[in-house]
C-alpha cells in the first residue's frame, strides 16, 4: 500500500460503504446525495466524483434540498464543533464586530422570508462579498432562490469532495506513565494500516515516544487505509526491579481512520490496567 496522489479517492472507492456513508454525510447532510456517489462506485478519477456529485445535487428534490440546507449553520455562526464550516467562513469569522453584527440580522430577515438557512460558497470570501451576496439574494422570489441555494450547494460540496479526494488521514499518538504521574519516555510504537476488515496489517512506521512522551512524527497514511493499528512496546517501560517480566509487554490498539482528519490516540499505562482514547 503506497501513498497515492489521490489518497482520499482510494478510499471513497474501496472502504466499507458505512464509513463512506458517513464521511460523505458530513460533507452534505442529503441522503439522496450520497447515496448516489456511493453507487456511482468505483472512480477513475476526481472529476469523475464531482461530476456525479453535480448531478445528484441537480437531482434533490425540494425534500432533498431542505435537508442539504439545515445541514449547514448560518454564515458567521459555525458550531465549535464544525471545524470544516468554521475553515470556511474563515473570512467572516475575522470580520469586525460591526459587519458580524449586520450579517447575524440580514440572516435573521433572509430565515423568515425563504424559510432556510442563507448558503453560498464562502471559501476563499472576504466578509463583505458574503454580506453584499446575501443584500442581493434577498430581492429574489422564493423559486429562484431555492435554485442560487441549489448551485450554492453543489460548489461546496465540490470544494468538500475534493479536499476529501486529495486528503489523507495523520495519527500521533502519546504515552502516560499514571503509576509515575509522568510521560513515558523512550517507548517503541509501531504504525500499520489495513484497507478493510479482515484484510492484513501492513506496517507503515515506527517509532520512539519523547521525552514528553509524545510521538508525533509519523507519516501520513497511505490512500486506500481505513484502518490503523498502534502497537507499544511496554515491556521495558513495566518490567519490575525484581525482574519479572511485565504484565503487558506490548500494547495494541486499532482504530478506523477517514481521509482528511487527524487522529490523536495516546495511551495512559500502569502496571495492572491500560486504556485508549481519541484526543486532540
Amino acid at each position: 500500500m503506497t501513498l497515492s496522489p489521490t489518497p482520499g479517492l482510494d478510499w471513497i472507492n474501496g472502504a466499507d460503504e458505512r464509513a463512506v456513508r458517513a464521511a460523505l454525510r458530513r460533507a452534505c447532510a442529503a441522503p439522496g446525495w450520497a447515496a448516489a456517489l456511493i453507487a456511482a462506485r468505483p472512480y477513475p478519477d476526481a472529476e469523475a466524483l464531482l461530476a456525479v456529485s453535480d448531478r445528484a445535487v441537480a437531482d434533490l428534490t425540494d425534500a432533498g434540498l431542505a435537508e442539504a440546507l439545515g445541514g449547514h449553520p448560518p454564515i458567521g455562526r459555525p458550531e465549535a464543533a464544525d471545524a470544516v464550516s468554521a475553515r470556511e467562513q474563515k473570512g467572516m469569522t475575522e470580520a469586525p464586530d460591526a459587519l458580524k453584527a449586520e450579517m447575524r440580522e440580514l440572516n435573521r430577515v433572509y430565515q423568515e422570508r425563504f424559510g432556510h438557512v442563507f448558503l453560498i460558497c464562502a471559501t476563499g470570501l472576504p466578509a463583505e462579498r458574503m454580506r453584499d451576496a446575501l443584500r442581493a439574494r434577498l430581492g429574489n422570489t422564493p423559486e429562484r432562490e431555492r435554485e442560487v441555494a441549489r448551485a450554492e450547494l453543489g460548489k461546496i460540496n465540490r470544494v468538500r469532495l475534493t479536499r476529501l479526494a486529495e486528503s489523507t488521514a495523520t495519527v500521533s499518538t502519546h504515552v502516560l506513565d499514571t503509576a509515575a504521574g509522568r510521560p513515558a519516555a523512550g517507548v517503541p510504537v509501531a504504525l500499520a494500516v489495513a484497507a478493510g476488515r479482515g484484510d492484513g496489517w501492513i506496517e507503515h512506521a515506527v517509532g520512539r515516544t519523547d521525552a514528553d512522551g509524545r510521538c508525533a512524527g509519523l507519516p501520513p497514511l497511505p490512500g486506500g487505509a481505513s484502518f490503523a493499528r498502534l502497537t507499544f512496546g511496554t515491556g521495558a517501560r513495566l518490567a519490575g526491579d525484581d525482574a519479572e517480566p511485565a504484565f503487558f509487554p506490548e500494547v495494541g490498539t486499532a482504530f478506523a481512520v477517514v481521509p482528511g482528519e487527524h487522529f490523536h490516540v495516546p495511551l495512559l499505562l500502569s502496571p495492572f490496567g491500560y486504556s485508549v482514547y481519541r484526543g486532540s
